[in-house]
């Protein structure tokens, strides 16, 4: 097949992962093109429609009318910025990254570890980027929070942190809010774009779809996720529960989680690639 990489959409720390993306397609005996459609697989750096990835937007919904297969590859969790994300039509839940049902050889192979439960006091609102192909069909970021914050109130009278997403600040409205405040992501110094993501003291992490919902279940916290969160299926859905959460055996996900992202050799190899269908 002939795979069209649109290295120009990418950010700047993706020229790497594409080289790597190139040899490895052709070491399983693909074709590999840059910055054109002219062919079967469009490979796009992040769903972002943002800043030098706005272009890849229209280049993912033109490819779904003509039902062609989009590769996407972006900023993985694991190990950020060593780990990568690889999938065919998205980079969540509604993504394909290969079989399901996996042994435990790559978690180990990566360090993963399930840490215990975790008991805690506040309430943690992890934001996403509003630009994100992940956060289509959403509210504004204030009008969600406004509705989740009252939501939680039914339930709950813990104190609430709102974090935001560390490129896309919000506005700090929330002293009309009873016991709620703002917590700006503070970068970890001498890196590129890491944050202090932590989730000291949290009795509940909320999601929508973003990787501190994978975090949160790593981490033994109890995590409410929407439906396209890679952690739904061992993440709480209903507000409900916040103060009674479900426990869930996170074993198997976490094998599963485990081939979601690749290193740059893994990938120049082609190891994920023999694991999707085209």
């Amino acid at each position: 097949m002939k795979f069209g990489l649109q290295r120009k959409h990418g950010s700047l720390n993706s020229v790497s992962v594409f080289d790597a993306v190139s040899e490895g397609l052709q070491k399983l005996g693909h074709t590999v093109v840059n910055d054109t459609l002219d062919c079967d697989v469009p490979v796009l750096w992040s769903m972002l429609w943002h800043g030098r990835m706005q272009p890849n937007k229209q280049i993912f919904e033109s490819s779904i009318q003509q039902k062609k297969n989009v590769l996407f590859l972006e900023v993985g969790g694991i190990k950020r910025n060593e780990t990568w994300k690889v999938a065919i039509n998205g980079i969540n839940r509604l993504g394909y990254f290969g079989p399901s049902g996996n042994d435990d050889t790559r978690a180990k192979k990566l360090g993963l570890t399930l840490q215990d439960n975790k008991k805690g006091d506040n309430i943690l609102i992890c934001c996403q980027h509003d630009k994100s192909h992940q956060w289509r069909n959403q509210p504004s970021l204030q009008v969600y929070l406004d509705r989740l914050i009252h939501e939680i109130r039914k339930y709950s009278d813990r104190k609430i942190i709102v974090r935001p997403h560390p490129r896309c600040p919000i506005q700090d409205i929330f002293q009309v809010y009873n016991n709620v405040v703002l917590q700006n992501p503070k970068q970890v110094p001498n890196t590129y774009d890491d944050f202090d993501l932590g989730f000291n003291n949290a009795h509940a992490v909320i999601s929508y779809s973003s990787n501190p919902g994978i975090h949160a279940v790593l981490n033994g916290n109890n995590a409410f996720v929407g439906p396209e969160s890679l952690a739904y299926p061992v993440a709480n859905k209903d507000i409900k529960s916040i103060e009674n959460p479900q426990i869930f055996d996170r074993t198997q996900w976490l094998n599963d989680y485990a081939y979601t992202e690749w290193t740059t050799e893994e990938i120049a190899q082609g190891l994920p690639f023999s694991r999707l269908t085209f």
